[in-house]
């Protein structure tokens, strides 16, 4: 970037800072024990091209701050807020808001380039690249269709279950778990009988992952989320806790404060509070539990039966738990 302009170090500063600052790292994580499942040894050349994935997912969280207009990521603002900031501070032409809003659309275009760039340049022959490429391009396109159905459920109010686990499925679970699994399954050279294993593995627990995320965007803690609390309130999210907060409210007046409520960008913490009363008179928090549960049992039942080492089991298990039970 600085051997075009020096002005470009603001982007590099930014991505390398958002990519190195945090999170959580599952997605490389899954595709390496996806690769190392089928006796795929260590390599630099595994390790390149699964960190591909957090280019992905840098991208991908970049323009998801943008359209919920979220202040906070991990704790610090969120990348447009970042560059709206640099904006105001040095009294710049034009809006500052609408300066940051296209930086960070082209920061998280960049990433997605970059993430091309970062798995032909991985090691692996042509041949290999061309093979996990379709799994790769899938899990890029169907996330960006999830993200869409997530948008438009939120103006359109839909809050049937089945909206939700559709946009959970694509949005998250096949994004976060199952295509990065079978991405490193597909570098090492995997079967299709293993590949099928890791799917009926990774999708069942790539939904209970998003359904922690949704528990975590109404009942998490600040402190560790690194997001304000209630925030998915603010976005309007219809997430499948609301959406069995509507169908099991208590009354109507229960009734009533979630419709009014969900989606206003304004609510105060205590709004936030009577929010989450509702939710948990509904019963909904605690049939979200049981369905992660459920969920995860799945995925580890599917797992069970996989023909793998035992070293990459305890690894996949031990993702699987910190996947659903986790608090950020």
């Amino acid at each position: 970037m600085k051997s075009i302009d020096e002005d470009l170090l603001p982007l590099a500063d930014a991505v390398e800072a958002f990519v190195l600052g945090g999170g959580k790292r599952l997605r490389p994580a899954f595709a390496y024990w996806g690769a190392r499942s089928t006796g795929a040894p260590d390599s630099q050349e595994l390790i390149n091209a699964v960190a591909t994935l957090e280019l992905v997912q840098a991208g991908a969280l970049i323009h998801d701050d943008l359209m919920d207009a979220s202040d906070t990521r991990r704790g610090e603002p969120s990348v447009h807020r970042r560059f709206e900031a640099m904006h105001a501070a040095t009294l710049w032409h034009g809006r500052a808001e609408q300066f940051g809003a296209a930086s960070a659309v082209l920061l998280g275009d960049l990433c997605l380039v970059w993430s091309d760039e970062m798995l032909h340049r991985s090691g692996f022959d042509p041949g290999t690249v061309l093979l996990a490429r379709a799994t790769f391009d899938q899990m890029r396109t169907e996330v960006m269709l999830g993200q869409y159905l997530d948008v438009l459920s939120q103006v359109t109010g839909d809050t049937s279950p089945q909206r939700a686990s559709l946009v959970a499925r694509y949005k998250s679970a096949k994004y976060s778990v199952e295509h990065p699994l079978l991405f490193g399954a597909v570098l090492a050279g995997a079967d299709t009988s293993l590949l099928q294993i890791f799917s009926a593995f990774g999708l069942p627990l790539g939904e209970a992952f998003q359904l922690r995320d949704d528990v975590l965007g109404v009942f998490g803690d600040p402190a560790t989320t690194g997001k304000p609390a209630g925030d998915d309130l603010r976005e309007g999210k219809r997430t499948y806790l609301m959406a069995v907060a509507f169908a099991g409210a208590a009354d109507d007046t229960d009734r009533e404060l979630l419709a009014k409520s969900l989606g206003d960008p304004g609510l105060d913490d205590s709004t936030v509070a009577d929010l989450r009363e509702v939710i948990l008179r509904s019963g909904a928090l605690e049939r979200t539990e049981e369905r992660i549960e459920e969920l995860t049992a799945a995925a580890l039942t599917a797992l069970a039966a996989a023909d793998i080492t035992e070293q990459a089991r305890l690894a996949l298990s031990e993702l699987a738990d910190s996947a659903v039970h986790r608090s950020t």
